[in-house]
């Protein structure tokens, strides 16, 4: 069973910032992939940023420079510091985790409710 729970949403000028939190709660899957997806109002999901296996990191071109993800392992949180933001960046911003269950070694994907992120002009 993993629970992904989310926080720091909200609103912000063009060129303000927020910070994403996302808390992951599991003890019997390990956790390959941890990120972000956003989605706005009649548009397609989109990744945003990611930890992949090995401990890399990807992230969508349009938030290179302006959006950075880390991590802390001891409070198995993931964060998404969002800078220079704009108005296109207003969406719907989910955590996802893709797990292993370490007694079937089967993958499954996991997302959170989702947290509204609006940037004014």
């Amino acid at each position: 069973q993993v629970r992904l729970v989310e926080s720091g949403g909200g609103l912000a000028q063009a060129g303000g910032s927020l910070r994403l939190s996302c808390a992951a709660s599991t003890t019997v899957f390990s956790i390959n992939t941890m990120g972000w997806y956003r989605q706005a109002p009649g548009k397609r999901r989109e990744l945003v940023a990611t930890f992949t296996s090995g401990s890399t990191t990807n992230y969508a071109d349009s938030v290179k420079g302006r959006f950075t993800i880390s991590r802390d392992n001891a409070k198995n949180t993931v964060y998404l510091q969002m800078n220079s933001l704009k108005p296109d960046d207003t969406a719907a911003y989910y955590c996802y985790a893709h797990v292993t269950d370490l007694t079937t070694r089967l993958t499954y994907q996991y997302w959170g409710q989702g947290t509204q992120v609006t940037v004014s002009s």
